[in-house]
């Protein structure tokens, strides 16, 4: 449970900031990101972004949990491209009934594509490690985001973690009674569990759906109230996005 909880959000002046103007940062930098021809700045900013999470003390069993599955779709996607794209062929050898041809400019493409991915995808994990959900949707509601989206959002998250502790009760019960001792014994049981999870989530969203309409939900979700914009996080923010704006035509 403590991988997902937010525990390691302290009190520093990151979280401190203004969860809009923080989304519009984000958002530019994803844009500079994802447009940028080289490797530099996708590069930079992931540095960046884990010198921050090392700043605001980050445990490294969660920061490594959030990147292990965006490093295997760059390793997928690089292995992709190495293989099945490009003209100019940096080796290749005979195995029986085909060829295997790795292409240099197909890997280059893979690791363009896998640096834009790492980058964008540390500037969002450090939204997401400097502002607490609940700030982020009040954020996101203020920028006129579906309400609906953000109903789902917010019910989601809350869920998580009820499911996730019956996963581990259930977890806990199978292995205790030797339920993975063999291969087939522990798919036999993650079937059992799997069952036994999708059940649980639908009578919850039954017992929820009713508990809410009897407590007069109409379709409206409260958000938090927003302060007014701070002068200095607006000024600090757009000197921030014009120096990495520089960097970026560099």
């Amino acid at each position: 449970m403590e991988i997902f909880s937010e525990h390691f959000k302290k009190d520093h002046l990151f979280a401190r900031i203004d969860a809009r103007v923080k989304i519009l940062v984000a958002v530019g930098l994803l844009v500079m990101v994802l447009s940028y021809k080289g490797f530099f700045f996708p590069l930079l900013m992931a540095a960046l972004c884990l010198l921050l999470c090392i700043h605001v003390k980050i445990p490294v069993k969660v920061f490594l949990l959030r990147f292990s599955e965006p490093l295997f779709i760059v390793l997928m996607v690089t292995l992709i491209k190495f293989f099945f794209s490009g003209h100019d062929p940096l080796f290749s050898f005979d195995l029986p009934g085909f060829t295997v041809t790795g292409y240099r400019d197909g890997l280059l493409s893979g690791l363009l594509i896998g640096a834009r991915i790492i980058g964008a995808v540390s500037i969002v994990a450090v939204l997401g490690f400097t502002t607490a959900f609940t700030d982020l949707m009040a954020g996101l509601s203020w920028f006129r985001v579906p309400k609906g989206f953000i109903e789902i959002l917010m019910l989601a998250y809350r869920y998580i973690f009820v499911i996730l502790e019956d996963a581990l009760v259930i977890y806990n019960a199978q292995k205790n009674r030797l339920g993975y001792t063999t291969i087939k014994r522990g798919l036999s049981s993650f079937g059992t569990l799997t069952g036994s999870l999708i059940l649980k989530a639908f009578e919850s969203s039954q017992s929820t759906t009713l508990a809410m309409i009897q407590r007069g939900y109409d379709g409206t979700m409260p958000m938090l109230q927003h302060k007014p914009f701070n002068a200095s996080e607006i000024l600090c923010s757009v000197l921030f996005l014009l120096l990495m704006g520089v960097v970026w035509k560099m």
